[in-house]
């Protein structure tokens, strides 16, 4: 079941516009009112899957601010404004036509934000947080932008409104965290996002095509009776979207780094579709259903020309190079000091420090430098850069690595070659400051080793084939996402790992 779910996902362009013609047939030829009946089951199923991936700790991170300041302008301060002035020249006779375009244009973003910046090779971490703020931001703020736009038009009731986003978004996106974190603890890390954190994205599909049968269902008979209102809508949907890519790429080129630019794009064009449609059938009575045909045919839209964007990327942007990366400072290298002796161990000769390259992880290479010193052995530094095909795997809902098998390398290159330069750093401020006092330091820019993909396994795997005679990582109790997945490492590392591992305590930070 998985994999046909998989295989539509991956082909919504296709999947929607049968649909669409399905639920046309359909409602021609039955009574469609009484799938009015299983709107909220789908809008369900179409939204709180898509809650289970996210990733909302990574709102609390920085490092793309002026990207997140400009994305979020432009969708509220330019695009919903864009998107009610066409639908009042286009629709003007026609009120609900014209609030499912603004709909359309009001809440950012959606999953495959991420997806499509992960094709493009854009910034994935700042698109992340782009769909999480842009999702929350949306949510309030749709039902104030719907009153003030269409309040002289329409019969707004904002607390009806405000009522279906909360159940429509707030609860599903709990429902979503609780889900993900109970599948984390239960399962690990790795095993959710190979195995549980790709088949949420998919049966978000069944809702999403489900509400798209449903609404053309319910609009059949309309459409037979003018079969040039389709090419009605797609005209002032056509100029949105265009007009959105323009603006977000022109902004982009000018302002940001190429990973923010893409992600930025994404960000602002990728509209989240589904929760339209759940707005407007759920929230406008009968007459959602006019609105709803609007943003089932923006589906078409959206997904194709996002396809062909990706394919533009490079003659936009100029191909992806790597980023200067700064010089790595480690404040506790400096400060603290060694509050344990190494237990007597027998023949230590080759010693293997995994680091996650956090500024407390430096405190552990000191331990791993003291034995080091007192055995005479040699350290070499690991670091596994994660495979970001297996995390748009988890977004999209299908095998990337599949999609995109002769890029594989290329993914991760980038990645590689700034956390090879990070370690460079570390190593020279080691050998300079923390150990003065030794007669040789045990670590050089030559002992350093750069592995892609899981974790738990790069590290045991090279600790098992290289030989090595201890294995020395950091771990955090408790504090953000990435102390939570060092933590879960070095408990797989001690029950996979056949050598002895040292597993040193790091002082948390705030």
């Amino acid at each position: 079941m998985w994999k046909y779910l998989g295989l539509v996902n991956k082909n919504l362009v296709i999947a929607i516009p049968i649909m669409m013609i399905l639920g046309f047939i359909f409602g021609i030829i039955f009574n469609a009112q009484f799938l009015k009946n299983l709107i909220v089951p789908f809008t369900f199923l179409m939204v709180y899957p898509m809650m289970v991936t996210l990733k909302i700790k990574k709102v609390f991170e920085g490092g793309d601010t002026k990207a997140q300041l400009l994305t979020q302008f432009i969708n509220f301060g330019i695009v919903p404004f864009v998107a009610f002035g066409l639908g009042i020249l286009f629709f003007r006779e026609q009120p609900y036509m014209a609030l499912g375009l603004l709909l359309a244009g009001l809440v950012p973003t959606s999953g495959m934000t991420i997806s499509w910046t992960g094709f493009a090779k854009g910034n994935i971490e700042a698109a992340v947080k782009m769909t999480i703020i842009g999702l929350t931001l949306g949510s309030i703020a749709t039902p104030f932008y719907v009153k003030f736009f269409m309040g002289a038009n329409l019969e707004v009731n904002i607390s009806a409104v405000m009522k279906q986003i909360l159940f429509i978004v707030f609860i599903p996106m709990i429902a979503g965290y609780i889900t993900q974190q109970f599948l984390m603890k239960k399962y690990g890390m790795k095993e959710f996002q190979r195995i549980w954190a790709p088949r949420f994205p998919a049966l978000s599909t069944i809702g999403v095509i489900g509400i798209v049968f449903i609404a053309i269902a319910l609009k059949s008979k309309a459409i037979l009776s003018s079969p040039q209102l389709l090419i009605f809508i797609l005209i002032p949907l056509t100029i949105i979207y265009g007009f959105n890519y323009f603006l977000s790429t022109f902004v982009g080129k000018m302002l940001l780094p190429r990973g923010d630019a893409i992600a930025l794009v994404y960000g602002s064009v990728m509209r989240n579709l589904s929760i339209a449609l759940a707005i407007a059938i759920n929230a406008f009575g009968p007459q959602g259903s006019t609105a709803a045909l609007v943003i089932a045919i923006a589906y078409i839209i959206q997904v194709q020309s996002a396809a062909w964007y990706v394919k533009f990327t490079d003659k936009l942007f100029g191909p992806i190079t790597e980023e200067p990366v700064k010089p790595f400072t480690d404040p506790a290298i400096k400060t603290q000091e060694a509050v344990c002796e190494p237990s007597v161990i027998q023949d230590i000769k080759r010693i293997l420090y995994a680091t996650d390259l956090s500024e407390t992880a430096g405190y552990a290479i000191r331990y791993a430098c003291s034995i080091a010193d007192k055995y005479k052995a040699k350290v070499t530094m690991l670091h596994v850069v994660p495979d970001k095909l297996e995390e748009l795997s988890a977004y999209a809902g299908t095998d990337m690595a599949k999609i995109f098998k002769n890029e594989n390398e290329n993914f991760s290159k980038i990645d590689v070659e700034n956390a090879r330069s990070l370690m460079q750093n570390r190593i020279r401020i080691i050998s300079s400051e923390a150990l003065e006092a030794m007669p040789t330091c045990p670590v050089s820019e030559g002992d350093i080793v750069v592995k892609t993909g899981d974790f738990t396994d790069r590290i045991v795997s090279e600790a098992e084939e290289k030989k090595y005679d201890l294995v020395i990582i950091g771990t955090h109790g408790h504090g953000k996402l990435a102390d939570a997945v060092i933590g879960s490492v070095a408990r797989g590392v001690i029950a996979k790992c056949s050598k002895p591992v040292l597993v040193v305590p790091l002082p948390h930070t705030l």
